[in-house]
Formats: structure tokens, sequence, C-alpha cells
């Protein structure tokens, strides 16, 4: 699925469940990713809202599409 750069309402209203759940999957994928180098890049001083704007940006994108998938009642898969 490609992703817009910029994730609102809108987008995420014309999203059928199966899309918002693969879209949230694929955020989560890479903010995980990003917030992992960042927290092994500071150690102690990690803040996450104190990274750097690509890591606020992802974290702000998947937090906004999983809030949406919670709202719709649906549920994440096991991400083990």
């Amino acid at each position: 699925m490609k992703l817009p750069e910029r994730i609102n309402a809108n987008w995420i209203d014309a999203q059928s469940d199966e899309d918002l759940l693969s879209a949230e999957g694929d955020l989560h994928k890479s903010f995980t990713k990003q917030d992992k180098a960042e927290r092994t890049r500071r150690g102690a001083e990690y803040q996450l809202l104190r990274g750097p704007e690509s890591l606020t940006g992802a974290w702000m994108r998947w937090s906004m599409v999983s809030n949406a998938v919670r709202l719709r009642g649906l549920r994440v898969r096991d991400r083990r």
C-alpha cells in the first residue's frame, strides 16, 4: 500500500478496515525501526518528543492510524 505523505482524517475515513490495518502495521514497523535506532544513539538521554523530526513524524503518523484502528474496534495483529 502506498501511504500519503500527510495522513489526515479524510484519508483514514476513505480506507477499508483491511487497508487501515495494513497501513497501521507498515507505520508501526517504520516507527519502531527509527525508535530503536534513536534509543541506541541517545541511550539514557532518549526522549521521544525531543528526537529528530523524522522520528516524531513517524510516531505521529503511526499514532493517528493506530487510534483510528482502535476507534473502529479493530484488532491489531500480533507483532511477535
